[in-house]
C-alpha cells in the first residue's frame, strides 16, 4: 500500500490507492459525472511487438492547402485529436502542430486500415479443435484498432456510425455470427467517408442488419395465411437511420404547425415500406426456397455478403411511403423497388440535419447550436466543404467526408472561446476513456491481440462494449435528458449520462485504477501494458509531470482546482534518496489516475 511519507522498497508492488482513497476517488468521479458534468453542460463550469496499420495515405502533408485556422498550439491540437480520434498522442499532436488541421484530415481520409474480418478469420483458424469464436474476439479487434490503428478518424467515425446504424451482439441470433459482425464494422469503416446513400444500402443489405431488424427472410403478404410483412426495419430505417420522427428545418430544429411538431411518417408509410423489404435473404449460388429459408448453412461467406433478392417472396402490391408510389405489378422487382425506396429516403430533406446532429454529438458536443447543425447539413447536402484554401468532398449530396470535415473544422468545434461555454462539450463515454488511456500512454499488447474482451459489466468494468448495445436505440438516446437536473431545466441533453449510475461510477473507478496500475486484459502480467517512460522521466517534478498528463488527457484544460488535487496526490509520494523507481512509478500512476477521475477529463470540451 502506498505510504504518503516514504515510498515502499522498489522490489515491492504497491497498491495505487488505499481502500479509503478508492472510495474517495469513486465519490470524486460520481460528483464529476452527476454534479460537475451536469454543471459544465448546463450552466456551471514504444515497443515494436504490435504491428501497426498498413502504410499511410501517401499524401504529402506539406502540400495540402491550409484551412482557415493557423497552425495550432499543442493544446489546440490535442483537443482536435480528442474529437477526431480515440485520443491524442504525443506523435499525433506534433503532426497536427506541424502540418495543420486540413493536412491531418486529408491524410486520414485516405489512410487504409486493417480488416476486423481478417482478424476474426485469423483467430478462428488458430483456435484449438473444439473451441469456437466468442464475442470477446470481436471486442479484441475493436480495441486493437482503437488503440493502435493509423486510420484513427475512420475508426472514430465508424464507431459513431455503429451507434446510429445499430447492430448488437447482445441479440442471440446476431451473436452466432462473429465474422458477420466484424464485416459489418468493416463496412461502416469503408463507408465512413463515402456517400450516405451507399451507406444506407450497405446497411440495409448486410445480413447482420437483416437478422437484427428481421427483414432477412421477410415474406410478402398472404391473406390466406393471415401473413403481413414484418414492419420492424421499415419503421426503424425511418425513425433511427435517416429522417427521425418529426420534420426538421435545415438547422435541425423541428418544424412547427400551430405550435406542434409535424410527424415525418405514419403507419401507412410503414406498411408501404415494409412491402419493399420483402424477398431478401442469404446470398448464395442460387435463389432456391431452401436457401431463402435458411438452407445453405455450409455457404462460408453468407454472413458477410450482401443479402440477395428472391423475387418469389417479394410483394407485388402497391407500395406507398413518404413521397413515393410504387404501383402494383404482375412481376416482382425487389431490387428495383429497393432502389426507389432508398433513393426516396436518402433524398428526404431531414436526412442532412438528422444525421449531422448525431455525428456532431458523437464527436464534439451534445448540444450543438442550430447554426452549427445547419453548416454541417449544408456541407452534407452540397457534398463539399471548404475552409480557407482547402476543400474536400465529391460534390454529391450525402457526402460524409464533407460532413465530417465540416464538423471538425466548424468554428464551434475549433474556437477556444467555446471552452468557457457551459452548454458546450460532451461526457466521455467509457469506451472512449479506456481507448484514450491506451493511446495516450502508448499501450501495447504482449499477444498483439489486445485481449480485453467484453467490458459490459458496470460493476467491475466499463459498462459498455462496442457492438453490444442493449437495444436498437444504442447505449443511450441522442435526446436523453437526465431527470430532475439543471440540464433538464436548461433545455439541454446529455446522452452519455443515460448509462451512468452509482454502480457504474464505482465500477469505472476500480477498472481504471487497476488499468493504470496493472494494465488491462487477460494474463499475468496482463496483456495490455502502458508505457510510462516519458512520464517517469518527469516524476520528480510534480508540475512538469502534470503538464504532460494534462496535455495528453485534457488537452491542457486542467482546472486550477483539479491541478491542486493531482499535485497533492503526486507530492504525497516522497522521493527517497535511493530506490526511486517505485516512488516514480507511484507518482505517475497517481497523476494519471486522478486525472482520469477528474471532471476536466470526464467532460470532453
Amino acid at each position: 500500500m502506498l505510504r504518503h511519507a516514504t515510498a515502499p522498497d522498489s522490489t515491492q508492488r504497491s497498491d495505487l490507492v488505499s481502500r479509503g482513497q478508492q472510495a474517495a476517488v469513486g465519490l470524486h468521479i460520481c460528483a464529476a459525472l452527476f454534479a460537475v458534468a451536469l454543471a459544465c453542460l448546463a450552466g456551471g463550469c514504444s515497443k515494436s511487438d504490435n504491428p501497426q496499420s498498413p502504410q499511410g495515405s501517401g499524401v504529402d502533408l506539406s502540400s495540402v492547402p491550409p484551412s482557415e485556422y493557423p497552425l495550432p498550439t499543442a493544446a489546440d491540437a490535442a483537443r482536435f485529436l480528442n474529437q477526431a480520434s480515440f485520443g491524442a498522442t504525443e506523435a499525433e499532436v506534433n503532426k497536427v502542430r506541424t502540418y495543420g488541421y486540413s493536412a491531418w484530415l486529408e491524410d486520414q481520409f485516405f489512410t487504409p486500415g486493417r480488416s476486423h474480418e481478417a482478424y476474426i478469420n485469423a483467430v478462428s483458424a488458430s483456435l484449438p479443435a473444439g473451441q469456437s469464436l466468442d464475442d470477446s474476439h470481436v471486442m479484441n479487434t475493436f480495441w486493437r484498432e482503437a488503440a493502435t490503428g493509423q486510420d484513427q478518424l475512420r475508426r472514430r467515425v465508424a464507431f459513431a456510425l455503429s451507434q446510429i446504424f445499430v447492430v448488437s451482439l447482445q441479440d442471440s441470433t446476431v451473436s452466432e455470427f462473429k465474422r458477420g459482425v466484424a464485416s459489418y464494422l468493416d463496412m461502416l469503416g469503408r463507408d465512413a467517408f463515402g456517400n450516405y446513400r451507399q451507406l444506407l444500402e450497405d446497411v440495409t443489405l448486410h445480413p447482420m442488419m437483416g437478422l437484427y431488424l428481421s427483414h432477412l427472410r421477410n415474406q410478402k403478404e398472404d391473406p390466406t395465411r393471415n401473413r403481413v410483412p414484418d414492419q420492424n426495419y421499415a419503421r426503424e430505417v425511418m425513425q433511427l437511420l435517416s429522417i427521425g420522427l418529426y420534420e426538421l428545418n435545415p438547422d435541425g430544429t423541428p418544424k412547427l404547425v400551430n405550435g406542434q411538431p409535424v410527424e415525418t411518417y405514419d403507419s401507412d408509410d410503414i406498411v408501404g415500406l415494409s412491402r419493399v423489404f420483402t424477398g431478401f435473404s442469404w446470398a448464395g449460388p442460387d435463389k432456391s426456397d431452401t436457401r431463402f429459408n435458411g438452407g445453405g448453412m455450409q455457404d462460408p461467406d453468407r454472413e458477410v455478403l450482401p443479402m440477395q433478392s428472391y423475387p418469389r417472396f417479394h410483394s407485388i402490391s402497391e407500395k406507398r411511403f413518404l413521397t413515393a408510389v410504387i404501383s402494383a405489378s404482375a412481376t416482382a422487382d425487389p431490387d428495383g423497388d429497393l432502389r426507389t425506396a432508398l433513393d426516396t429516403i436518402a433524398s428526404h430533406p431531414n436526412v442532412g440535419p438528422f444525421i449531422s446532429r448525431q455525428l456532431i454529438q458523437r464527436l464534439v458536443t451534445s448540444n450543438p447550436t442550430p447554426a452549427y447543425v445547419a453548416r454541417v447539413a449544408q456541407a452534407f447536402g452540397a457534398g463539399r466543404f471548404t475552409s480557407g484554401l482547402w476543400s474536400t468532398g465529391s460534390g454529391q449530396r450525402g457526402d460524409l467526408r464533407a460532413a465530417v470535415a465540416a464538423i471538425l473544422l466548424d468554428p464551434e468545434a475549433r474556437t477556444a472561446a467555446r471552452l468557457a461555454d457551459p452548454a458546450f462539450g460532451k461526457v466521455r463515454e467509457p469506451i472512449l476513456r479506456a481507448a484514450h488511456w491506451m493511446r495516450a500512454f502508448n499501450a501495447r499488447s504482449a499477444s498483439g491481440n489486445f485481449l480485453l474482451g467484453v467490458t459490459d459489466d458496470a460493476t467491475t468494468s466499463l459498462g459498455q462494449s462496442a457492438m453490444r448495445s442493449p437495444t436498437v436505440f444504442n447505449f443511450y438516446r441522442p435526446g436523453y435528458v437526465p431527470p430532475n437536473t439543471s440540464i433538464a431545466t436548461a433545455g439541454l441533453v446529455a446522452p452519455e449520462l443515460q448509462i451512468v449510475n452509482e454502480v457504474s461510477v464505482v465500477g469505472y473507478s476500480n477498472f481504471m485504477r487497476s488499468a493504470v496500475q496493472n494494465g488491462l486484459g487477460s494474463g499475468s502480467p496482463r496483456d495490455i501494458q502502458p508505457d510510462y517512460a516519458a512520464e517517469l522521466a518527469l516524476a520528480d517534478n510534480a508540475d512538469v509531470l502534470i503538464d504532460r498528463v494534462s496535455l495528453l488527457l485534457t488537452a491542457g484544460s486542467m482546472s486550477a482546482a483539479t491541478r491542486t488535487t493531482v499535485r497533492g496526490a503526486v507530492n504525497s509520494i516522497a522521493m527517497p534518496a535511493t530506490n526511486q523507481a517505485t516512488a516514480r512509478q507511484n507518482r505517475v500512476q497517481l497523476a494519471v489516475f486522478f486525472t482520469l477521475s477528474s471532471p476536466d477529463y470526464l467532460v470532453q470540451k
